[in-house]
């Protein structure tokens, strides 16, 4: 009975036992818990769009139509032949300048000269015997149909001479009108026949360029308004001149006008059949507020730009729960404690993203005028705008930059 009740006394020391350690191991495993959660809390991370800014800034601009056009000469002639025979001079070629009148090149004129020699000899004998008949027909010893014949075939000699002595004139090629040597069709020895080319001659002061221009701009374009072309085989040239005409109807296919414009380049850089980018100004704005033409966004109609300003820091949300709000606050004053002996840096105040609705105006190249919307100094996103929505964390990457030529400049006028 002694032995029972030793037996009994060391289970119940041993049960205590083992409950205490049960509680202890869970305590040391609750505390372990928490410790691993404090230690893995991090604070919230915004990740923000990278972008680059430009400001809405004051400055000229200019209202234009641009177009494209060729450029083509104001007059051009084919030299054709106006009689048949052999070449044999050339006096010009290709590239060479020329004056309306001016000898291109020689036919043989054997056989003309032999024409026209037969054809005044056939003039002189019908002048005669008109002569004749004339002095006959006062003392009536000739009938007047007689007389009429004579003077009809003399009519007729005289103008078969007159062909003759032209045919030996057109031998000479001769150039009709001023200009360059643009093409040479034949050589030396050819036999020519009458109407074939032989050159073509090209004005080269002043170009023309024509453009087909919307109806919309019928009441907007004037004769005289000033020109710009710059040509794309001339980059960095550009050149002036003015319109010249305007086409008082409207093509009903194309729903366009012709515009001529006229420029004189007395340097000869232009050439014929050139294509270049034409520019037509036609009212200009001293003081306009514009921003890039990459700021823009066209959305449904509407057009918009993202600016970009200091976020607003929003209120933490309250938990509902005591017992982790209590445990929210342990863990913050953790990990303050545990950043004490950092040396990190404030982080700066967030920038976002806002959307803003603009007016537009004039545009000229990659400026476009600002109507309204936005002031004169608001930051607008260039590069990255269709990665941002209304209300998106941004990060402005040229921000730096402009702060160190801004310094830059200022040591400058210091120095």
């Amino acid at each position: 009975m002694k032995i029972k009740k030793n037996l009994l006394s060391m289970a119940l020391a041993l049960g205590g036992a083992g409950l205490l350690s049960l509680s202890l191991s869970g305590c040391g495993s609750s505390n372990s818990a928490q410790a691993k959660d404090t230690k893995d809390a991090k604070p919230e991370v915004v990740n923000a769009v990278p972008v680059e800014t430009a400001k809405a800034s004051r400055g000229q601009i200019a209202a234009s139509y641009n177009g494209t056009a060729t450029l083509t000469a104001d007059h051009e002639a084919q030299v054709a032949a106006k009689t048949s025979g052999v070449l044999i001079k050339l006096f010009v070629e290709e590239g060479q300048a020329v004056k309306a009148g001016q000898v291109l090149a020689q036919l043989e004129q054997d056989t003309a000269r032999a024409k026209l020699a037969q054809a005044a000899a056939q003039m002189r004998k019908a002048d005669a015997s008109f002569t004749y008949n004339e002095k006959a027909i006062q003392k009536q010893l000739i009938a007047q149909k007689d007389f009429d014949q004579a003077k009809y075939d003399m009519q007729n000699l005289r103008a078969a001479y007159e062909e003759a002595r032209l045919n030996l004139q057109f031998t000479t090629i001769t150039a009709p009108v001023d200009g360059v040597i643009a093409e040479r069709s034949v050589k030396l020895g050819n036999l020519i026949q009458v109407n074939q080319n032989l050159f073509r001659i090209v004005g080269m002061d002043p170009l023309q360029a024509v453009l087909n221009v919307p109806e919309r701009q019928l009441g907007i374009l004037k004769s005289g308004q000033p020109v710009t072309l710059e040509a794309d085989a001339l980059p960095g040239q550009k050149f002036t001149g003015d319109i010249l005409r305007i086409a008082p109807v409207v093509d009903s296919a194309s729903g366009t006008f012709r515009v001529t414009s006229e420029f004189h380049d007395k340097t000869g850089t232009l050439k014929p059949g050139m294509f270049g980018r034409v520019s037509i100004v036609y009212d200009q704005r001293a003081d306009a507020l514009t921003v890039p033409r990459s700021a823009l966004v066209e959305e449904d109609g509407e057009t918009a730009v993202f600016v970009v300003e200091k976020g607003v820091d929003k209120p933490a949300d309250a938990k509902k729960d005591g017992d982790k709000k209590d445990d929210a606050k342990k863990s913050d004053a953790k990990v303050a404690d545990a950043g004490k002996g950092d040396d990190k840096k404030p982080a700066a105040p967030g920038l976002v993203a806002h959307r803003k609705l603009v007016k537009i105006g004039y545009s000229d190249g990659d400026k476009v005028e600002i109507r309204s919307g936005i002031d004169e100094g608001t930051q607008v996103i260039t590069v990255g705008r269709n990665a941002v929505r209304d209300g998106t964390a941004v990060q402005v990457l040229n921000a730096e930059k402009d702060k160190q030529i801004a310094q830059t400049k200022t040591d400058g006028a210091k120095g």
